[in-house]
């Protein structure tokens, strides 16, 4: 869509740390994303600023020093880990005679080359038209011409504005699409409320080794590599869970520093899953030495995308890469756990994470042995076994049931009111 120089895959990579504001962006990250894009870095050049340059981002003699570097390495892209104005990276694109990508372009474009199912790619390019439609005017230099000449005469509309038109039209007609998705995605939550299906959603920052660890408990062979944003497209798979009965497991997206903006809102329909989970599991990269900052990025995020209230079970993942760790569940001074420690790779601690959702899944848990009359023995023995609740069972002489059973006790209320509150009646030992 861009009359622009052939964009190559070597790149010139920029990294500008801003002191005011004591805010020091990670450069290897940076360079983790430019790999999982499947550029090669030549060089990468730093500096520093009290604040951004407003024509070129960094200064004047940075600016010349970016292009001198573009000209001996034979660059064909230069690559901002920062947001750039549109008309900063018109400036920027005239001085160094190549294409300039900025952070969120680059993570835009690495969404592209990852999603893989037809959701998924609408949700990359509704992102990508939204990121568009602010930098249409920079990239033609025809566009300010009004249509003339055979057949094109008549509306009085100048290039740019049939451009932005297609743009609005385009992004309006992904929007209806998208709805249609979110209204199908909402079939499913009610189909599984209704059938009162705990959702357990997989969050965390990039690379946390949440698909690994999805794999792990449910087996089902997603996609996962050691690179950010493996995943795009969220996978639902349904897991057994002691004393809970059937749960559904959600992989999602995962999260980054400076997230942009107009991927949160193209992903709403896929990050719903996450705001009305039932429990969030947080996976967390236990070997990166950041992991704290890691934790306050993706409590960000769930803050923007309103499901910072969810209650949430903190998974210290890759705990093989760390000495002397060992699989273990954390408790608060409740005793109820807020973390476990895992390595999802080698398969350590995984049986705790099931430990761990059954106590914050099932709550206050009931026990009654019953003595039920034949007229109502098989109906509920039937019922008892779907809740799989049932410690003991056994058929007396005169046709009763007596049965011990073990369950949450919001499932024991909503099964007595069921039955119009008579099962009381037919308990004979607590």
């Amino acid at each position: 869509m861009f009359d622009r120089y052939e964009a190559g895959e070597q790149a010139v990579l920029v990294h500008i740390n801003f002191t005011h504001d004591g805010e020091w962006d990670d450069l290897s990250e940076f360079q983790m994303l430019v790999s999982s894009s499947g550029v090669d870095a030549l060089q990468v050049v730093v500096g520093s600023r009290q604040s951004p340059h407003p024509k070129y981002f960094v200064g004047e003699g940075k600016a010349q020093e970016i292009a001198d570097t573009v000209q001996q390495v034979g660059a064909d892209i230069v690559i901002f880990n920062h947001t750039l104005s549109a008309a900063q990276e018109r400036n920027l694109e005239q001085r160094f005679k190549c294409r300039v990508l900025d952070r969120t372009g680059l993570i835009l474009d690495i969404f592209a080359q990852r999603a893989r199912t037809h959701e998924g790619k609408l949700q990359v390019e509704l992102a990508q038209l939204r990121h568009l439609s602010t930098r249409l005017v920079r990239g033609w230099t025809h566009l300010e011409r009004q249509k003339g000449g055979i057949g094109l005469r008549g509306p009085g509309e100048t290039q740019l504005e049939t451009d932005r038109r297609l743009v609005r039209d385009r992004v309006k007609a992904i929007l209806k699409r998208l709805d249609k998705v979110a209204k199908q995605r909402e079939q499913g939550r009610r189909a599984r409320a209704r059938a009162e299906v705990p959702t357990v959603s997989l969050v965390g920052y990039t690379n946390a080794g949440k698909s690994t660890l999805f794999n792990r408990i449910t087996e089902a062979g997603v996609y996962s590599a050691d690179q950010l944003f493996a995943t795009l497209d969220p996978t639902l798979r349904r897991i057994e869970v002691d004393d809970v009965g059937t749960a559904i497991l959600a992989d999602t997206v995962g999260f980054i520093r400076h997230l942009p903006h107009d991927l949160v809102a193209a992903f709403k329909a896929t990050l719903q899953e996450t705001q009305e989970a039932s429990l969030l599991l947080h996976v967390v990269d236990a070997s990166d030495e950041r992991f704290g900052d890691n934790i306050e990025a993706v409590n960000s995020v769930l803050d923007e995308i309103d499901a910072a209230d969810v209650p949430h079970l903190i998974i210290m993942n890759k705990i093989d890469s760390l000495d002397q760790a060992e699989p273990r569940i954390e408790r608060d001074e409740e005793g109820v756990p807020k973390a476990v420690w895992v390595s999802a790779l080698s398969g350590q601690g995984i049986a705790l994470i099931f430990e761990a959702l059954t106590e914050r899944l099932s709550g206050t848990m009931v026990r009654h042995q019953l003595r039920l009359p034949p007229s109502m023995a098989g109906r509920m023995q039937s019922k008892f076994h779907q809740m799989r609740c049932i410690v003991s069972e056994e058929y007396q002489d005169d046709g009763h049931l007596l049965v011990d059973v073990r369950l949450p006790q919001t499932d024991w209320y909503r099964l007595e009111k069921r039955e119009g509150n008579q099962l009381g009646d037919f308990i004979v030992s607590d």
